[in-house]
């Protein structure tokens, strides 16, 4: 594989904006177990292998058993996840791939009916920084240290 651009050292300021980003979705009230959710269920739709491996030990030790974990490719036929859960992961596979159906008026309101406007929006947030944390780690092909 031919090694790409390392954005962090080229784009400093671009990745602090980002790091800010990521910094207030981390800061925000949400349980770290649906901000998890959120990065694994964007990350497999995007196939973005990396954060998938950042982000799969990241959920174990907020609480999120194996069997979640694996069963969250197939979230809609699992009884395994909290209305609340599916309305969220709903939301996520609908922004991640926005230019299917854009976000439509059921999802949305399910979220706002569940979880308020403020989590809703924050959920919004999260999605919306591992979607680019997505396309830059698929992009710039980034890897782990072995």
């Amino acid at each position: 594989m031919q090694k790409r651009i390392d954005i962090s050292g080229l784009q400093t300021k671009a990745i602090e904006a980002m790091m800010g980003l990521e910094n207030y979705v981390s800061g925000s009230e949400l349980p770290t177990t649906l901000k998890e959710l959120i990065k694994l269920r964007t990350s497999m739709i995007n196939n973005c292998a990396y954060c998938i491996q950042m982000h799969t030990p990241v959920a174990q030790k907020s609480g999120i058993d194996v069997q979640r974990l694996m069963a969250l490719a197939a979230w809609q036929e699992s009884p395994l996840f909290s209305d609340v859960e599916c309305a969220v992961l709903a939301m996520t596979d609908e922004m991640t791939l926005i230019a299917d159906q854009g976000l439509p008026e059921a999802t949305y309101n399910r979220c706002i009916e569940l979880l308020g406007e403020t989590a809703t929006a924050q959920c919004m947030m999260q999605i919306v920084t591992i979607n680019a944390w997505n396309r830059i780690a698929i992009s710039t092909k980034m890897e782990h240290a072995s």
